[in-house]
């Protein structure tokens, strides 16, 4: 009998800097040992496509064992892999310390880097990766509006799917009339004292969708913050965080953009600041990934320190006793959905704790779904998995829409779009869509 791992699991650094790493045979041999043990134990097998097609390709051989499947045809099960890290957070009973030392979201990391290393990433995936890039059009005068518009035509989705691979169904963000990082108010002179759990001031990391395609949330951030006399500052300058190049592969563009942010960030550090980052994903970079890249990298692991969630950071607030809880308006029947990478850093059911808060104060009927949306970044989008997204978020589209919530609500602003086109497409349409910032600022009147 196979016995997992009771302990909370490790995580070991990538060692992707290793001559090991990036050699094809070592990495298939691993893959044929990993995907032995999966096809043992399939505890995994709802969580993504990943799995389905690794348990399909071995219940189609000979003798229905992993050695009998291809090696060309692993590249099916790495290609499904989005990298939310489910499997190893929450399902997994064979991670370290377990013996058998499984990291299946790391293993597929490694193939889709020597995959980008090879040349085989297509042109218009990197260009969905490269956030700075068509971010770069937001704020622009006449120019935002007219890409905005250009980009709702049936001709210009066409195009998008042809050179781009992109859906021509799947919802795709706009671009901000106004970026954040130009128009944030200032921060409120108060001065805080330091609680127990969290620094008695704030640095912004605005984000590229916050900055470049929803700046309100960053607003409603800001105001939450004043509102609570909470000083802050946006950091001074700003690369994307890299998670859209980690889930290509291109593991030298991540280092590119942790060697523009991180000697910024430790700054902020190490005057005390608390980190806030509104997009989980980019978050989740700063607290798991870079740091398991560049384990000896003493900034990496300041700004590690240093990096909450905002509702993480509002909630330890509100235990240090240093929260106002003057809710004033009700947010009524909210719906709320609890995205990948804010589940897996560990930090436990924040947000839905804050819903809890106001609901002391002011009316709030709470239904909260924990369950991957299938959006995953790009995945969610490119012509062949945005079917697939769709597939998986079906469960997730259905409990959202139980007893017809006023609001439904996403720490990932993307999974919520794509659990609201989920919903209409079920014949449930949302009647509103806000981001949990945008909820709390509500219930404080502000």
């Amino acid at each position: 009998m196979r016995e997992g791992n009771l302990e909370a699991p490790t995580r070991h650094p990538l060692d992707w800097k290793s001559a090991d790493f990036w050699h094809e045979a070592s990495l298939m041999t691993e893959m044929e040992r990993v995907f032995d043990i999966c096809h043992g134990c399939r505890r995994c097998v709802s969580l993504c496509q990943s799995f389905p097609n690794l348990f399909d390709l071995v219940d189609e051989t000979d003798d229905g064992e992993v050695h009998g499947v291809k090696k060309q045809d692993y590249w099916k099960v790495v290609d499904q892999c989005y990298l939310c890290d489910l499997c190893y957070m929450t399902k997994c009973p064979y991670t370290p310390p377990h013996a058998w030392n499984l990291d299946f979201p790391h293993l597929m990391l490694r193939a889709k880097a020597q995959k980008f290393k090879r040349g085989e990433v297509k042109a218009g995936e990197k260009f969905l990766a490269s956030t700075d890039t068509h971010g770069s059009f937001a704020g622009i005068p006449i120019v935002v509006q007219v890409v905005n518009a250009i980009n709702k035509t049936t001709f210009a989705r066409k195009q998008m799917d042809k050179h781009l691979g992109v859906h021509p169904d799947a919802w795709m963000p706009e671009l901000a009339t106004q970026r954040f990082r130009w128009g944030a108010q200032k921060s409120p002179s108060n001065v805080v004292t330091n609680g127990e759990r969290t620094p008695g001031k704030v640095a912004i990391f605005s984000t590229c969708y916050v900055n470049y395609n929803e700046p309100g949330i960053g607003h409603d951030l800001l105001k939450i913050l004043a509102h609570n006399d909470i000083p802050y500052v946006i950091v001074d300058k700003e690369s994307c965080c890299g998670m859209p190049k980690l889930e290509l592969g291109d593991l030298d563009a991540v280092a590119e953009h942790k060697a523009a942010n991180m000697p910024v960030l430790a700054k902020y550090a190490k005057e005390g600041y608390a980190i806030l980052s509104a997009v989980p994903s980019c978050t989740l970079m700063f607290k798991q990934e870079l740091p398991l890249m560049f384990p000896d990298c003493a900034e990496t692991q300041a700004v590690k320190a240093a990096m909450f969630d905002p509702f993480e950071y509002l909630v330890a607030r509100h235990k240090d006793g240093l929260l106002k809880t003057d809710f004033k308006s009700a947010l009524g029947k909210v719906s709320y959905h609890i995205p990948c990478h804010g589940r897996v850093q560990n930090i436990g059911r924040k947000t839905e704790d804050m819903f809890k808060l106001i609901g002391q104060t002011v009316q709030v009927q709470l239904n909260t779904v924990e369950r991957c949306s299938g959006h995953a970044g790009t995945y969610g989008v490119k012509t062949p998995t945005h079917p697939v997204a769709m597939k998986i978020g079906k469960p997730v589209f259905r409990a959202m829409a139980k007893d017809e919530p006023d609001v439904i609500s996403s720490d990932c602003a993307l999974a919520g779009h794509h659990i609201a086109q989920g919903m209409a497409q079920a014949g449930t349409p949302a009647k509103a869509l806000a981001h949990p910032l945008t909820l709390v600022r509500q219930a404080y009147g502000l």
